[in-house]
């Protein structure tokens, strides 16, 4: 069956943006710097990120009231307020982050849109995601956007349903293995992972080496070549 319908993922896909994270992140570790060791902070960081999950959702807003939480933690709740207005001012200014869009994101996009049906699927916080969207310029390629709370196998079978023929004839394109790969072959579709330099350590996962439909590229300047030999085969 040939292809269809082509699903990007946008950050550290199509733009920059864990180095953001990682900056504020270090900036934090700054501010606790007389209550915990950096190391420490991290871990305990990412654990109440991971437990927040299910209620902030991913993005910015979500990390910024992690990053307050364990501060409260790891200082028994002694936390300086003007710690406290230090962390909100990192939160806004990562929200105001300028848009870098990755090397040959534009050149792929132009080169596959009109062939294909071309959707940008991406979570976070609505607002955040549709500013970088725009600021991207890269929002004309694409005959859909869908901003999701998470990524599983269900909503990327509503995905596909939606906008193509089913994940058969779907490829997803992504730097998450677990968001942006795995469920996307648990449906049946193509999962083309693209490495970004940072990523995030919820997003770790092992690769599904045996799995058919499974690819990897070094960059996105790979992806159009792949693409014709795997729609022409």
């Amino acid at each position: 069956m040939s292809l269809r319908l082509i699903g990007f993922d946008a950050d550290d896909t199509l733009w920059h943006n864990e180095r953001f994270y990682r900056l504020t992140e270090a900036r934090f570790a700054e501010l606790l710097g007389d209550f915990a060791e950096p190391q420490d902070l991290s871990a305990r960081l990412l654990e109440a990120e991971r437990r927040n999950l299910g209620r902030y959702g991913f993005g910015i807003k979500g990390f910024t009231l992690s990053m307050i939480e364990t501060a409260i933690e790891v200082t028994g709740g002694r936390v300086p307020a003007p710690t406290i207005q230090a962390i909100l001012d990192a939160g806004r200014e990562m929200l105001d982050h300028p848009v870098e869009t990755l090397p040959h994101a534009r050149e792929t996009l132009e080169r596959l849109c009109g062939r294909f049906r071309i959707v940008l699927i991406t979570k976070g916080d609505l607002f955040d995601q549709e500013r970088k969207l725009a600021a991207s310029g890269l929002g004309d390629f694409f005959d859909a956007v869908e901003i999701v709370s998470d990524k599983n196998r269900a909503v990327y079978e509503r995905i596909f349903a939606r906008h193509g023929e089913g994940p058969e004839r779907a490829l997803m394109v992504g730097n998450s293995m677990k968001s942006d790969i795995l469920p996307v072959i648990e449906a049946g579709g193509w999962g083309v992972f693209v490495p970004h330099e940072l990523t995030w350590a919820h997003e770790h996962a092992e690769a599904p080496e045996a799995a058919e439909r499974f690819r990897r590229i070094g960059h996105l300047g790979e992806l159009e070549p792949l693409i014709e030999e795997i729609a022409g085969g």
